[in-house]
């Protein structure tokens, strides 16, 4: 019998449990699929947890994880565009992906292209998804826009940075150590701070001729979501993605917003960017295309066996990891 990481009351890594779990035959429009490599996203300490977060767990016991790649083992009724033997990839919910074997809507799976890897595709699918429409969507990032990306040495902000950097942009990133910073230039973020030792918000507008950043893409919240306001040009934008440092406290839409220059703010989800299949099969095309241009490198740090997400939890959370971490059946 297939194991997973079972989960039967949120809390701290260790409430995961390794252990036997059942997979149903795949009901009909699903897929059953069996994980070669698991990508392992902060939003996955959310859902253990139970943080706030746009995407809702189900109630316990619950098996968390929303990015994999493995090969189809079989098919439920009504699927045309998949068989047995395929080669296949997820970025988005519904969760589930912390497991050995799973079943899987077939209308959101995505065929693996010939020659890409496993690993990295499976580190970069949905981060790179993400990317993808922050870079394009939510804000279209033009030649020569000055941006500011938190965190800018994770496994999302050095994904931002490549991809910007061969957009045009002029990157200011923020990390939290000096080595993390060189991992940040290496990876194109033209001026990496230490947000110890240098103000982020002095940095964007001396690079900028005193105009400020045209977006922000804000993963840490609470600790910097105010001086990423104050890092905005006139009706620039701020892309709050994520809030490693916790919630930020409420945006008063007349100081924060108003009397800064009309700014905007928005709090952007995959699973709306991609809800319609012509959008998946757009974003994922893209992506696709960079990896195999070599424009993205996964930076893949941190490998653990699936029985070990434990492991691989704790050490997301102590801040200490540079780059992708990936799971292994």
């Amino acid at each position: 019998m297939p194991k997973a990481q079972v989960i039967y009351k949120l809390g701290a890594p260790n409430v995961m449990k390794w252990e036997e779990l059942v997979v149903n035959d795949p009901a009909p429009e699903e897929v059953r699929l069996r994980h070669t490599v698991i990508g392992v996203n902060f939003a996955d300490t959310y859902h253990r947890a139970g943080i706030s977060h746009p995407w809702p767990v189900s109630p316990c016991p619950v098996v968390i994880g929303f990015e994999g790649v493995g090969v189809v083992e079989g098919v439920g009724d009504g699927v045309i565009d998949f068989k047995i033997g395929d080669r296949v990839a997820y970025g988005i919910p519904p969760l589930g992906s912390y497991s050995e074997v799973r079943n899987y809507p077939a209308n959101k799976l995505l065929h693996l292209p010939h020659g890409l890897d496993d690993k990295k595709v499976a580190a970069l699918l949905m981060k790179g998804m993400t990317a993808h429409y922050l870079l394009h969507r939510t804000y279209k990032v033009q030649p020569g826009d000055t941006i500011l990306v938190h965190a800018a040495a994770g496994g999302m902000g050095l994904i931002l940075c490549q991809w910007a950097k061969s957009l045009g942009a002029k990157i200011v990133g923020t990390v939290s150590t000096e080595e993390k910073a060189e991992v940040a230039y290496d990876a194109g973020c033209h001026y990496p701070i230490v947000r110890s030792k240098e103000s982020f918000v002095d940095k964007v507008r001396e690079i900028s001729d005193g105009e400020g950043a045209a977006v922000v893409y804000e993963a840490i919240g609470k600790d910097t979501l105010q001086d990423s306001l104050d890092s905005l040009r006139p009706m620039g934008v701020c892309a709050a993605y994520g809030h490693v440092s916790g919630p930020p406290d409420p945006v008063d839409i007349i100081q924060d917003l108003g009397r800064r220059g009309s700014l905007f703010i928005t709090r952007p989800a995959i699973m709306h960017y991609v809800a319609k299949r012509e959008d998946l099969e757009w974003t994922a095309r893209d992506l696709f295309k960079a990896i195999g241009d070599g424009v993205l490198d996964a930076n893949i740090n941190y490998e653990y066996a699936l029985k070990d997400a434990v492991k691989a939890h704790e050490a997301i959370e102590s801040g200490s990891t540079i780059g992708a971490t990936v799971l292994v059946p």
